[in-house]
C-alpha cells in the first residue's frame, strides 16, 4: 500500500500515526506528495490533490483521513481505534466532532497566512484565531473526560494533531491559560507514534505552512 502525505498536514499525520500504532510500517509505504503545484505528477494519482491518500494493494484509492484511518485500523481485523458503542457512542462522536472542528479551523487559518500578503483576508485570519482561542477554552474544560484518558482513540489522536499545529503557526498560542490541556498534550506528544510524526516547524512565508489540507 502507498500512503501519500505532506509533512505539515494534520490530516495526513492522523493516518501516519495509525500506521505506526498498528505496526503497518512494512505494509504501507509513506510517500511525500507534491501538492499546490501546477502540473504536479501527484494529480495523476489523486486528482483532488489532497492528502492523505491511500492506494490499496488492489489499486483502489481512498481519500479522507477518517476513512483511511478506519480502513487501516480494520486491516488486520483487530480494530483498536473504533469509538465506543452503546450509551457512550454519541458522547464519543460529540468529542470527535469538537476535535475535528478545531483541526478544520486551524487548517483554514494556516492556509490563509501562506497566501501572498496582498491576498490574505484579515477578517478570515481574525475569525479563525478567535475560534482557536475559544476551542482551546472548550478543551481545557473537556480534557478530563474519561475518553481522553486510557487507550489511544480517534478523539485523542485528532485533538493531539490539532494542538500540534502550534509548530506550524507561530500565532497559534493555545498553551497559556490552559494548564490541564498542556499536561495532557505533554504526555500524549511523547508517545512514539506522535513524536515520529511531529510536524516540522515552519518559518514565516514558508510554502510548507499551507499544506494543512484534506
Amino acid at each position: 500500500m502507498k500512503l501519500y502525505v505532506t509533512p505539515g498536514s494534520p490530516y495526513a499525520r492522523m493516518a501516519r500515526i495509525v500506521v505506526i500504532e498498528k505496526g503497518l510500517e512494512s505494509r504501507v509505504e509513506v510517500i511525500l506528495a507534491m501538492t499546490r503545484a501546477a502540473e504536479s505528477p501527484y494529480y495523476k494519482i489523486n486528482p483532488s490533490g489532497r492528502v492523505p491518500y491511500l492506494v490499496r494493494d488492489d489499486g483502489a484509492g481512498m481519500e479522507e483521513s477518517a476513512v483511511i484511518c478506519a480502513w487501516l485500523d480494520h486491516f488486520d481485523g483487530k480494530p483498536v481505534f473504533d469509538l465506543p458503542g452503546g450509551g457512550e457512542a454519541w458522547e464519543a462522536r460529540r468529542l470527535e466532532a469538537l476535535a475535528r472542528s478545531m483541526v478544520d479551523g486551524l487548517s483554514v487559518w494556516g492556509r490563509e497566512i501562506t497566501r501572498p500578503q496582498h491576498e490574505q483576508s484579515p477578517s478570515v485570519i481574525q475569525h479563525e484565531a478567535e475560534c482557536a482561542r475559544r476551542m482551546a477554552d472548550v478543551w481545557e474544560a473537556e480534557i478530563g473526560h474519561p475518553l481522553m484518558r486510557g487507550a489511544l482513540n480517534m478523539v485523542q489522536l485528532t485533538l493531539a494533531c490539532a494542538l500540534g499545529l502550534e509548530a506550524r503557526n507561530p500565532d497559534f498560542r493555545w498553551q497559556p491559560g490552559h494548564p490541564k490541556l498542556c499536561d495532557w498534550f505533554k504526555r500524549i506528544a511523547a508517545r512514539l507514534s506522535l513524536a515520529a510524526t511531529a510536524p516540522p516547524a515552519a518559518t514565516s512565508g514558508s510554502a510548507e505552512l499551507g499544506k494543512l489540507h484534506a
